[in-house]
């Protein structure tokens, strides 16, 4: 589902952002006619295509068929999922890794979506806290598991390069459905098996 990096969608605004970066050179003191600089505004067009493909991700397209009637009624997990989004407040990016989980009640999605549904919403402007429900909440409606749980650790660049500039600062959001929010045991063994119990 990603985009080339040497693409950029047919309705992706290429000439008016390449525009918008050169002013902000400008603005910024720099001369955007210098060496160094004369691609930057079509690479910043093509990265933010990138950067924010998720806005174009179609869910249905994405799952694909890929869901599978099973008698298994115990926990799912797929630990550590690299994730990159982008900070909605400043524009500055925010990463670490995300540990999803959920208990089937009849039907599992193949292995290699849960991290494509990860990407699909950490590939647009964010906040942390909005992410982890986006990603809980969809595999609840897709799936009607027993439970879900989300936990994302990450690293904002924004806490980081500038502000309060706490580079070991790490935030840890979760999202718990079902099962996972009602049963003590089962939130347990899901905090232990991404290494998150007793911490």
């Amino acid at each position: 589902m990603a985009i080339e990096r040497s693409e950029v969608p047919e309705s992706w605004p290429v000439e008016p952002m390449e525009k918008v970066v050169r002013e902000l050179l400008e603005l910024i003191g720099e001369d955007p006619g210098r060496e160094g600089l004369q691609r930057t505004p079509e690479r910043v067009a093509r990265m933010f295509a990138e950067l924010t493909e998720g806005y174009r991700v179609d869910p249905v397209a994405l799952v694909n068929d890929a869901l599978f009637e099973v008698s298994y009624d115990e926990m799912v997990l797929v630990r550590n999922i690299e994730m990159y989004s982008m900070c909605e407040h400043h524009l500055l990016p925010f990463h670490g890794h995300a540990h999803v989980a959920y208990i089937p009640n009849g039907k599992v999605l193949g292995l290699s979506k849960i991290p494509r549904v990860v990407e699909m919403f950490s590939r647009r402007l964010q906040v942390q806290e909005r992410l982890t429900e986006q990603i809980a909440q969809f595999l609840d409606d897709l799936l009607h598991p027993q439970g879900v749980a989300v936990v994302i650790e990450a690293v904002h660049m924004c806490a980081m390069m500038r502000g309060v500039k706490k580079a070991d600062a790490r935030m840890v959001t979760s999202a718990m459905r079902g099962i996972f929010k009602t049963n003590s045991r089962t939130r347990s063994e899901f905090l232990s098996l991404i290494g998150l119990s007793g911490r």
